[in-house]
């Protein structure tokens, strides 16, 4: 069997598991859960899913057995940057590099690339979705919630955020160890100009790097020296201090015995 990647929504792969659905037959809630499909359910995801994470992908397990014993088919829509950066900021990885990331997740069935910021009825039954999954937190976006729709509709699963890891967790740790990672990436040959630092920053952190080399080799130096100490005058200063302990217990032993008589 030759693995490949999720084919993404246009791709004829997706278009011919699209085709075959048949959306007349409606899927509830109560049916999915007592596995009383006669089809298998799609179940959509959406998100931005900047640098690609666990939490992310637990996410996918989560919706691919929100409905244990049932077949599912998972498509993930992954909003493009113009949209994105419009509704929430700028991202670290750039459209394609996300949707890419998110193709190669093995519980992913199919990527949908410039997918919507708001899900609409129409939405649903264009791609033939049964159900939407995401966090049971309400995403507020401008007033109100993003999915308040698909939940009044009664075609929305939750899923539980994992802690301890977020797209924003792992940016707060890169500010955090600014200097640590600019200095790695200026020793592995990137320019200040490449890292967005000025050049008293590259020079600060450069003459850092090499007084810590130079401290290093005289701390290396030091200690090469004592060894070298120890070994030209351990041997004569041991022997000398073995020979003293032997003198003075053959001296001590035999002034005991002298003055302690039948007293033992």
């Amino acid at each position: 069997m030759t693995l490949k990647p999720a084919p993404f929504s246009n791709d004829p792969e997706a278009i011919a598991e699209l085709i075959q659905c048949d959306y007349s037959s409606k899927i509830t809630f109560e049916m999915a859960k007592n596995q009383l499909n006669t089809r298998k359910i799609r179940i959509y995801c959406d998100g931005i899913y900047d640098m690609f994470h666990a939490g992310h992908a637990r996410q996918f397990l989560q919706a691919k057995n929100i409905f244990p014993n049932c077949e599912t088919y998972l498509i993930v829509g992954v909003c493009n940057d113009e949209l994105t950066h419009s509704k929430k900021g700028r991202t670290v990885m750039k459209d394609f590099e996300r949707y890419e990331m998110i193709r190669h997740c093995r519980y992913v069935d199919e990527v949908l690339r410039d997918a919507p910021w708001k899900i609409t009825p129409e939405f649903l039954c264009e791609h033939k979705i049964d159900f939407v999954a995401q966090d049971s937190t309400p995403y507020i976006s401008g007033d109100c919630d993003v999915y308040k729709d698909v939940k009044e509709m009664e075609m929305f699963v939750a899923t539980q955020r994992t802690d301890g890891i977020s797209t924003t967790d792992i940016i707060t740790r890169i500010i955090k160890n600014y200097e640590i990672y600019v200095k790695r990436n200026l020793l592995r040959g990137y320019t200040a100009k490449e890292l967005n630092v000025s050049f008293l920053t590259e020079k600060k952190i450069q003459f850092a790097s090499k007084f810590s080399g130079l401290l290093e080799t005289i701390q290396n130096v030091k200690s090469e020296m004592t060894k070298k100490w120890f070994k030209w005058t351990s041997p004569a200063w041991v022997e000398k201090s073995i020979k003293y302990d032997e003198n003075q217990l053959e001296e001590l032993l035999s002034t005991d015995i002298g003055s302690s008589g039948d007293h033992l």
